[in-house]
């Protein structure tokens, strides 16, 4: 017997051909959309483009061998405990490890104010569900990480961007947005920062704006959320004081072991005030119960196991050499452009010529064989298209110089294209679009 199935009428408020639940979506739901490397992210991981777009690190040099059998020997001895659930704070003897990771950025911290999360971007997700109401604004600097502005505008806050320049944050700019937005009886909730060779500006916030940046926020009653992923992988030194060392009880720090170690285990943490701590902790068991034991475990004995910091400084090299490579390259293939000189991490950040939009170059960039990340990814506010991020954390150096050639030539046509027709349209997402990255584009 066949059933006969009525398709919703799709000028219905209860579905639509394509989606018969559209009509019982929360309203947030409906501004969810991929950002625009999502969509191509099939053609960018063809093996014949090179990517200058990805964020992910380059774990070739870790010690497989030892993992593989560490890994074996966990499961053997302990895996009665490492398959089942744990602790909603997470693993007290990974929270204090976490601790003496941190003893690096001067952070002097008690493994109880740590919660554990499956990779910082959980981390971001549980500061927004406990903190934002629709309309209250986060202050992020200008550009900003696209994973953080897509979860700020799902949680309904509205991120409002300030200037920063190749010292970071600009403390007269921060002052002056903040009296403009009380001003106007706006709600500022937090504002969101990564002050380590930024993520996509490649810049550091230097030693002698951070404590003013700090005082600022204290004097305004305004939280600060640290974002630290890249601190250890300064290519010459240690990071600088973390903003949180100077104001324990103003910041919410968030680390990850996805760069520093590798990002497959899904292991970052928030170090938060008590009170804030105890939100994050319910908030978390909420979502997930628990983070992962195995992972939570394999991690404390790599850091108890290995030279774990020798090997930081093998990343640290790596890192340096594949940025020296990026940066040969644009001075050789693309010396009238504009870049920032990172002093760690893993992005640079260009200036295009005038009227070159790279959001509208991008496709023909992967016809071209190479691929970047628009700066449009990386504003709350339609700006960025005159900017791009190129990574240069996962290529080898000779991937890197092959594929700043190929950008050459397509920019160079753009340009031609530019002189000829005119300046490029900017296509535009709707406003309550909330943007996705792919994972390997963060």
């Amino acid at each position: 017997m066949t059933t006969l199935v009525e398709r919703p009428d799709p000028h219905s408020d209860s579905g639509t051909w394509l989606d018969p639940w559209h009509g019982a979506y929360a309203a947030r739901a409906h501004g969810l959309r991929s950002s625009e490397i999502r969509a191509l992210f099939a053609v960018v991981s063809r093996p014949e483009v090179v990517s200058l777009a990805g964020g992910m690190p380059n774990i070739k040099d870790l010690p497989l061998d030892s993992l593989a059998e560490s890994a074996r020997t966990l499961i053997s001895r302990h895996g009665a405990q490492a398959m089942q659930y744990g602790s909603g704070q997470g693993w007290e003897d990974l929270r204090q490890r976490i601790t003496e990771v941190m003893t690096y950025d001067g952070i002097n911290a008690d493994p109880d104010d740590v919660v554990v999360t499956t990779g910082s971007q959980q981390a971001l997700d549980l500061v927004s569900e406990i903190f934002l109401e629709k309309g209250d604004v986060v202050l992020a600097e200008a550009p900003s990480y696209v994973g953080a502005l897509g979860t700020f505008r799902a949680y309904e806050g509205e991120v409002v961007h300030v200037d920063m320049d190749e010292d970071g944050l600009i403390p007269e700019a921060l002052e002056e947005m903040i009296r403009r937005l009380r001003a106007q009886g706006r709600r500022i909730k937090f504002l969101y920062t990564i002050p380590n060779f930024h993520n996509p500006a490649g810049v550091t916030l230097s030693e002698q704006r951070r404590p003013v940046i700090v005082e600022i926020c204290r004097r305004e009653h305004i939280l600060i959320v640290e974002d630290n992923p890249y601190g250890l992988l300064g290519f010459d030194s240690d990071p600088l004081p973390a903003l949180q060392s100077y104001n324990p009880e103003g910041v919410v720090y968030l680390g990850s072991f996805s760069k520093m170690f590798a990002p497959g285990f899904r292991i970052g943490w928030a170090l938060a005030p008590h009170a804030i701590r105890n939100k994050l902790v319910l908030a978390s068991e909420s979502a997930i119960l628990s983070p992962s034991m195995v992972g939570q475990m394999a991690i404390e004995q790599y850091l108890s196991d290995y030279d774990w910091y020798g090997q930081v400084k093998v990343y640290r090299q790596m890192y340096r050499d594949r940025c020296n490579a990026m940066m040969t390259a644009l001075q050789d293939f693309l010396p009238d452009l504009q870049w920032t000189t990172p002093k760690g991490g893993f992005y640079t950040w260009v200036t295009l010529p005038e009227g070159l939009d790279a959001k509208a170059m991008l496709p023909r960039a992967v016809t071209g064989l190479v691929a970047y990340v628009s700066g449009t990814a990386f504003y709350a506010d339609g700006r960025g298209g005159d900017h791009m991020r190129l990574s240069f954390c996962y290529p080898p150096p000779e991937e890197i110089r092959e594929g700043v050639s190929r950008l050459s030539r397509v920019i160079n046509a753009e340009r031609e294209l530019v002189e000829m027709f005119g300046t490029n349209d900017r296509a535009e997402l709707p406003d309550d679009a909330v943007s996705a990255p792919a994972p390997d584009q963060v």
